[in-house]
């Protein structure tokens, strides 16, 4: 059974309540904050053939064959590897289940998570499946992007936007979930995730705060001149690049907030407040300006899995990071 998260649960009765529901549905908003495990749940009572009080019963033979990965009316779409994309082939299997007739004599449902992995093709592929949808089938799709889909996808669906936890409602969870940590450290990953608590809880099993804190160091001895562009750059290996661009897209963006505001309460995590103020005193605005605009473009291409060579990307940026203070 998909976890109930706190604050889906107006969401959960809005959906779950309906006294009809839509053939797609477009579940969306920032990754990390249950998007999943919504769908998965909203799956389970559509399929539930005893539901009780807008809950799947987790009792009957669909319950339990959906448990076990068996049901032969549940239809889950991913990508077949992290970060690749849905091919057309992938869809076109899709199609062909919607279009067989419910083997339990209830509904189909079908799960597609990322709908912004789809693929020009796969996407056009899925369209005639959301105009004409065969028999009782519900489509639910999870997007964390949804600027990324097509507007013929988005508009064939109910788009649903789901509700992102206050900061005392992800705290709390995170309080359960990683008890071993103090809560200073529970709220400095819950921003570096961007206040999302599912987020924030996979950055600790990945040890980003550690990585975090050896570019940081990394970052220091640069602007020190302790150590050069191309070392850093190999010594980064293990950070995924997305997270690398975040941090110094996010940096650029402190350092132009401070050059406006002068305001030291918007200098962002403790880690790297000093470094944020001495690069905003030292660097001209029109230089901070042109480097978010390229960490941005180049965040871009990282999103969209270009073909990147990732160390000669790094130094690029290093380069140019450590050339920000001074005249330019």
């Amino acid at each position: 059974m998909a976890e109930v998260y706190p604050w889906q649960e107006g969401l959960w009765s809005q959906l779950a309540g309906r006294p009809r529901h839509a053939h797609a549905y477009l579940l969306h908003g920032p990754a990390g904050i249950g998007k999943r495990a919504m769908a998965e749940r909203l799956m389970a009572f559509l399929l539930c053939q005893s539901p009780d009080r807008l809950q799947a019963c987790g009792r009957c033979k669909a319950c339990m064959l959906l448990s076990a990965g068996t049901h032969p009316d549940a239809f889950v779409l991913e990508p077949e590897e992290a970060d690749k994309a849905i091919r057309v082939d992938q869809v076109r299997e899709l199609v062909g289940f919607v279009v067989q007739t419910a083997q339990l004599g209830g509904r189909k449902v079908v799960l597609l998570e990322p709908a912004e992995a789809m693929n020009l093709n796969a996407a056009n592929a899925l369209l005639k499946s959301l105009e004409e949808p065969s028999g009782d089938t519900v489509l639910l799709l999870i997007s964390h992007q949804p600027s990324r889909l097509l507007p013929t996808i988005k508009s064939r669906c109910v788009q649903q936007a789901c509700p992102l936890p206050s900061e005392s409602q992800s705290l709390t969870w995170l309080g359960a979930a990683l008890p071993g940590l103090s809560p200073e450290e529970r709220h400095e990953l819950l921003v570096l995730a961007g206040g999302s608590p599912l987020s924030a809880k996979r950055l600790e099993e990945q040890s980003v705060r550690q990585q975090r804190a050896d570019v940081v160091d990394g970052v220091k001895k640069l602007l020190k001149q302790q150590v050069g562009a191309s070392q850093l750059a190999e010594g980064w290996n293990a950070v995924p690049l997305i997270l690398l661009f975040d941090w110094f897209s996010e940096w650029a963006q402190l350092m132009l907030r401070y050059q406006l505001t002068r305001d030291e309460a918007g200098l962002g995590l403790a880690d790297m407040r000093k470094v944020v103020q001495y690069l905003a005193d030292k660097a001209p605005q029109h230089k901070v300006l042109a480097m978010q605009d390229w960490l941005l473009q180049q965040r871009q291409k990282v999103l969209g899995k270009a073909n990147l060579n990732r160390v000669l990307l790094l130094e690029a940026l290093l380069v140019q990071w450590a050339s920000l203070p001074g005249p330019g």
